[in-house]
């Protein structure tokens, strides 16, 4: 039984890659019995594979009848189950949302796609970059030339995951309540475009122009931006509020008076040359010095390497090591059921026998699928 504000709580989830396994360690670090099907013979797992950490392994030969019995027989008894294949996958292997909640009226049955299960391009290839091409995201993000993929965190986990981990845990609140289960079709573009709301907003009242780097939170801003020190390390700077602003310029030791028409767009680009090259002045460690832990707004931009020494990450353990690799604490924090990471990455297969024995399964029915090769 795991530990977390979620322990008890009974999930299944159908291996993938990106959104996938990353919904599955959310849920795991919170205190879900994740158990994931692995496919048989999918190779080996690695502890640096740290979104495949904290749940148990089954593998299967989905190919034969036996192992889609079980999976079925798996999904009778949990609360909720997730797939991330191209739509009609899992209907031809018997597992589709109709075949499961047949077993189980009160299953939650989580479908995550990039494009979802409906529409034009419901049934094409995509990756992240795709997904939030299509929802203003990506036009909105990048230098003056080009729009530029803010890593894989806009469509794939914030789009995706996270949103996927949200509508599981609606649908079991309902299911507990009334006992009817449901389909959740998660589409990382649907995610991407809802993560645009208070844009879109913006753009409604007038506030945002089309265009990067021309806006208040884009870079456009002299005062929201990073920076360059003298060691070529960088900063970053959002001193919005104008009082945040006044203790930039103290700080700083600026007295232009052109840094008074701080909201004047037309004068945002040469008030971000002056202020570069004000910061250039120094090194990042002389403006941490000057400006860490006041409402400027200021922090370091740190690299992976630098981030989990930074005393702040400390002090909150932000950062924890299993298995010899660094890695995210469980997020966000819970003052009565904290989350723990409950293991490292399990091998491929590993729980067999514990996991289907857990999830209900005796040793003989667990014998016979091993006697005709489904397990």
């Amino acid at each position: 039984m795991g530990q977390g504000p979620l322990s008890g709580l009974k999930v299944l989830e159908f291996a993938g890659i990106g959104p996938g396994p990353f919904c599955g360690m959310l849920l795991s670090d919170l205190g879900a019995d994740v158990v994931r099907i692995d496919r048989k013979g999918s190779g080996r797992s690695s502890p640096a594979d740290v979104t495949a950490r904290g749940r148990r392994s089954v593998a299967l030969d989905l190919k034969q009848p036996a192992a889609v019995e079980t999976c079925l027989k798996l999904m009778e008894t949990a609360d909720a189950v997730f797939e991330g294949f191209r739509p009609g996958v899992m209907e031809r292997l018997g597992l589709g949302p109709d075949a499961a909640l047949a077993r189980n009226p009160r299953l939650v049955y989580g479908r995550m796609t990039g494009w979802g299960q409906t529409g034009p391009y419901a049934k094409a290839a995509g990756h992240d970059m795709n997904y939030i091409a299509i929802t203003g995201a990506l036009d909105a993000i990048g230098t003056e030339d080009k729009p530029i993929p803010p890593l894989n965190l806009v469509g794939d986990f914030g789009g995706g995951a996270l949103y996927l981990a949200f509508g599981l845990l609606a649908g079991v609140i309902h299911a507990r309540e009334t006992g009817q289960g449901q389909v959740i079709d998660c589409a990382m573009s649907d995610g991407a475009a809802s993560l645009m709301a208070m844009f879109y907003g913006f753009k409604a009242m007038g506030m945002w122009r089309e265009g990067r780097r021309g806006n208040l939170l884009d870079g456009g801003a002299h005062f929201y931006d990073t920076y360059q020190c003298a060691d070529g390390k960088w900063v970053s700077i959002g001193s919005i509020e104008p009082q945040f602003y006044l203790l930039l310029l103290e700080k700083t030791g600026i007295t232009d008076l052109h840094f008074q028409a701080q909201m004047s767009r037309d004068d945002w680009p040469a008030l971000r040359e002056k202020l570069a090259a004000v910061i250039a002045t120094k090194t990042r460690d002389e403006w941490c010095q000057i400006m860490d832990a006041t409402d400027v707004c200021f922090a370091p931009v740190l690299s992976m390497d630098e981030a989990p020494g930074h005393a702040h990450n400390k002090a909150r353990e932000t950062f924890v090591e299993v298995a010899g690799v660094i890695q995210p604490a469980p997020a966000p924090r819970f003052s009565a059921t904290p989350g723990v990471i409950q293991g490292p990455p399990p091998k491929i297969g590993a729980d067999n026998a514990a996991a289907l024995g857990d999830w209900g399964f005796d040793p003989e029915a667990i014998a016979a699928l091993e006697a005709v090769g489904a397990l």
